[in-house]
């Protein structure tokens, strides 16, 4: 083998681990656990999930995994921002007929500034997709949260 080519072999396994290196260090646990943190803390104005904190005490692993993947490793993504990535999962979670964790994204994305009007047009928008029943189940869970909000809002005044 030529000087060159072993040469350029020792560059490419430095340089490729050197990648593997700063990609496991970049995803170690605890890094992506307080990623997650942060989103949650983001998402639900400074309170912990009530919903992640009671999975917590029966499946901590499954909390944990919830924690460091979904939201340190998914949500935490910049590719889109908080807002955008909420209505998505609104829209998903309705299409899917997934009305508890639509309440709960749905209560995020309002908590972020979207509108009642918004979620509505999303719910619209899964009559076309998803089908009628889908959306009319997502508008009752939607209605609800609605009015959980106002009351909320009202016993504080």
């Amino acid at each position: 083998m030529r000087p060159s080519h072993v040469i350029f072999r020792l560059i490419a396994a430095c340089t490729l681990q050197a990648i593997m290196a700063a990609s496991a260090a970049a995803q170690a646990p605890g890094d992506r656990l307080e990623r997650g943190d942060a989103v949650i803390q983001n998402l639900n104005k400074g309170q912990a999930q009530p919903a992640l904190e009671r999975m917590r005490q029966e499946f901590p692993f499954l909390a944990t995994a919830t924690q460091s993947y979904a939201l340190g490793e998914v949500w935490s993504r910049p590719g889109l921002d908080s807002r955008t990535r909420q209505l998505a999962a609104v829209a998903a979670l309705a299409a899917t007929g997934d009305m508890a964790f639509l309440k709960i994204h749905a209560g995020y994305a309002l908590n972020l500034g979207v509108s009642e009007d918004e979620l509505k047009e999303i719910v619209y928008t899964v009559t076309v997709l998803a089908g009628f029943p889908r959306a009319i189940a997502a508008s009752q869970t939607l209605s609800a949260l609605f009015a959980e909000r106002r009351a909320g809002l009202e016993s504080r005044q």
